[in-house]
């Protein structure tokens, strides 16, 4: 199996910034794609930032400009460096992946952290 574990995340007023970090570990061939979404009670799960393994980002239209998700291979570790926080960023936050697992050779699998919170006063 493979784990992602998030931390990073906490209570900054307005105009604050935070950096998210997500370590994923088992038994990992490699991992493709990895990301950052968010989801609110009762709202959809939604995009915030991905990146492939060789660096190329996407951004959600809202946080353009605010937010920089970057890697690290080695550790497979993904960040979030979120600046100029809004109130409206306030969600739980989520690590994602695709990866392929060691013991199934072929197969890309999905894989979602448990979730970190961010709070963001006004």
């Amino acid at each position: 199996q493979v784990q992602l574990v998030e931390s990073g995340g906490g209570l900054v007023q307005a105009g604050g910034s935070l950096r998210l970090s997500c370590a994923a570990s088992g038994s990992i061939f490699i991992i493709s794609n990895m990301g950052w979404y968010r989801q609110a009670d009762g709202n959809q799960r939604e995009l915030v930032a991905t990146i492939t393994r060789g660096g190329t980002t996407n951004y959600a239209d809202s946080v353009k400009g605010r937010f920089t998700i970057s890697r690290d291979n080695a550790k497979n570790t993904v960040y979030l460096q979120m600046n100029s926080l809004k109130p409206e960023d306030t969600t739980v936050y989520y690590c994602y992946a695709r990866a392929m697992q060691g013991q199934t050779l072929g197969v890309m699998s999905d894989y979602w952290g448990q979730g970190t919170q961010v709070t963001v006063s006004s």
